[in-house]
């Protein structure tokens, strides 16, 4: 059961990546100087929306955790509203920690806050998909040993890398969005955190 979990969850990992690399290349074939650098808040728009809607799917397929107890229709709207609720939520906190990191409060407002989104869905989503609206079983998730599945132990890495990524490539400079190269390695900085580092402590834990 165990390595049939694993392979589910390796599965759905490498989907993930091939879905961001997918927004890099594939849009370039439909719109005229499409960049990941050149046009960097497109980029950001469309990584967003692609890998929300693949973890959406993720879940419903391969149903994580799914609950013995049955739901009805007026319950399923109350927690969807609920998790559209934390999303923005989440949304508006990370937008507020990158501006408290340096990021200026007014201008380039839109780069910062698709930024937030972009770590917002690979954070509060991917709880949001697992674990629900319950804020206890997300303290019990970050807490410490309060994973009690793969996936939870797998969501505690990918989360905590993510937001280490997004901070280890914001603290050596001002997030001033004035030079190329600095959205570039904020934002490879976070993805490669979340598929290299994250999935690569979650191997070596799982084994």
């Amino acid at each position: 059961m165990k390595e049939a979990e694993i392979r589910r969850l390796l599965a759905a990992n490498l989907l993930c990546v091939f879905s961001v690399i997918l927004t890099a290349v594939v849009p370039a074939f439909f719109w005229d100087g499409f960049t990941v650098l050149g046009t960097h808040l497109a980029w950001l728009c469309v990584c967003s929306v692609c890998v929300s809607t693949l973890n959406v799917i993720l879940h419903l397929v391969l149903k994580p955790n799914l609950s013995p107890k049955r739901s009805s229709f007026a319950q399923k709207i109350s927690r969807f509203l609920k998790c559209c609720i934390y999303f923005f939520m989440s949304c508006i906190l990370f937008h507020a920690i990158i501006v408290l990191y340096g990021a200026p409060l007014i201008e380039s407002v839109t780069e910062t806050f698709l930024f937030a989104v972009l770590l917002s869905t690979f954070t509060t989503l991917q709880c949001l998909c697992v674990l629900g609206p319950n804020i206890q079983a997300w303290i019990r998730v970050f807490s410490k040993n309060g994973a009690m599945s793969i996936w939870e132990s797998s969501l505690q890495i990918t989360t905590m890398c993510s937001i280490l990524g997004a901070w280890f490539g914001a603290f050596p400079i001002p997030l001033d969005w004035d030079r190329p190269w600095q959205v570039t390695k904020l934002i490879y900085s976070q993805l490669s955190s979340i598929y290299a580092d994250g999935f690569k402590g979650f191997v070596q834990k799982s084994v």
